[in-house]
């Protein structure tokens, strides 16, 4: 008997895992690289605020191509093979990679091509993560759809943060090796989603809407449905304010002066807690009580991210850290595993597209947010009071999304036979 999870018994599924982790893992490892080198490389002629500043300005030109492009990609995603998509996008990426590469081996130290192959890497992102995300649902039978959405979170959270752990230690070793690795990684992805045999387009009706309708349709879905609102909002505005991973070249460099090694210490120890997290989900995956236990979570993220803005001492800031990385893999697992579960196929595109968004919104609006606020009053008390908020937000929203807390299960309320929550009311 396999001990593989059952998804990944079938061979497109599994070269679908291959392919999201790897192309995460780069995508991500790219981006640590970027902020350490904008910060670095700002800080050779400015003060510690106008650098953080300038590693703000990072996440705005990541995020103006997503928002940007969010309601195309998702009809994209419905209306056109998800393949094909998720294989342009993780072409392009390669694309950057390899200009990253060439900029590293020649020495380069400006701002411009950093700021530009960043926002060439938004409209990938923009394009990969609807796809990607809509793509898992078609590969296996609905009996085991929760694992497979589940094990396609784990490959995204995983990927998100061990990528920049590794981009770190590449970093550390050359500025050529994180580009040079990303490289690779695209091509293994992109030849992974290659072999994916041809999957069913959602069936759509001979009437269609107004092109402009269809795409609104992925927001008033999202707008309509409060538990989906819910769990994509909770991740926005949480994660938004406790961006402490935005501000690790800081901390590694001026905070607690450990150097390029010492980022790739930090940006591991994340890597960690939610590998170890995945590991158990893989295996054990949750069953009761799912509402509850990610607003709990957030919770834990919010608090670690205070006591890491509050320490001074490296083990103390990697158990943070660890502890960070394994509240937030539980938090994407029910997140995504709820959106995916309580959306027709017809519309996981757009939905998917909306919540990337959100997740752009949290990821690189949070990046900017963290160093606008840095420059303002410092990246200390920007973190902790970053993490404070967190935990204020998960109070707000088990109020304001009694769905939130009272999710018993990942089934949707047409699942005969199984309550999905308690009566809210």
């Amino acid at each position: 008997m396999s001990i593989l999870p059952e998804p990944l018994r079938i061979a497109d599924f599994r070269a679908y895992f291959v392919a999201r982790l790897a192309a995460t893992v780069a995508q991500m490892a790219m981006v640590i690289v970027i902020g350490w080198q904008v910060y670095d490389i700002a800080r050779d002629t400015m003060d510690l605020k106008a650098a953080a500043l300038r590693l703000g300005i990072i996440g705005v030109v990541q995020f103006v191509p997503l928002f940007v492009l969010t309601p195309v990609s998702g009809w994209t995603a419905d209306h056109v093979d998800r393949r094909w998509v998720a294989r342009a996008a993780v072409a392009l990426e390669l694309v950057c990679a390899a200009t990253l590469a060439y900029f590293a081996a020649t020495g380069s130290r400006s701002l411009v091509p950093l700021y530009g192959i960043a926002a060439l890497l938004g409209v990938a992102r923009a394009f990969a993560g609807p796809s990607l995300g809509a793509l898992a649902p078609n590969l296996v039978p609905r009996a085991i759809l929760p694992n497979a959405i589940a094990l396609s979170a784990i490959a995204w959270q995983a990927g998100s943060i061990a990528g920049p752990a590794l981009g770190g230690y590449l970093y550390a070793a050359s500025p050529l090796a994180p580009y040079a690795v990303s490289a690779g990684l695209f091509a293994l992805s992109l030849i992974a989603l290659l072999t994916i045999g041809p999957i069913a387009m959602p069936e759509r009706p001979e009437e269609r809407p107004p092109f402009a309708t269809q795409l609104a349709e992925g927001i008033r879905y999202v707008r309509r449905n409060r538990l989906v609102l819910g769990a994509i909002s909770l991740d926005l505005f949480a994660v938004l304010l406790g961006g402490a991973t935005a501000m690790l070249p800081v901390f590694a460099r001026d905070v607690l002066h450990a150097g390029p090694e010492g980022l790739g210490h930090l940006r591991a120890a994340p890597a960690v807690g939610a590998t170890l997290t995945a590991l158990l989900f893989a295996f054990r995956p949750l069953k009761t009580n799912v509402g509850a236990k990610m607003l709990v979570a957030v919770g834990v993220f919010g608090a670690a991210t205070v006591v890491f803005g509050l320490s001074r001492w490296m083990p103390l800031s990697l158990a943070c850290l660890a502890l960070l990385g394994a509240a937030d893999m539980l938090s994407v697992y029910v997140r995504q595993s709820l959106i995916q579960l309580h959306t027709p196929d017809a519309m996981r595109g757009r939905v998917g597209a909306v919540s990337s968004l959100f997740i752009s919104a949290s990821n690189e609006l949070g990046e900017a947010e963290s160093g606008f606020l840095a420059a303002l009053i410092g990246p200390v008390v920007a973190v902790i009071a970053g993490g404070v908020g967190a935990m204020l937000v998960v109070g707000l929203w088990a109020w304001k999304f009694p769905e939130l807390r009272l999710a018993r299960t990942f089934d949707p309320p047409d699942v005969p036979g199984r309550p999905q929550m308690e009566n809210a009311t």
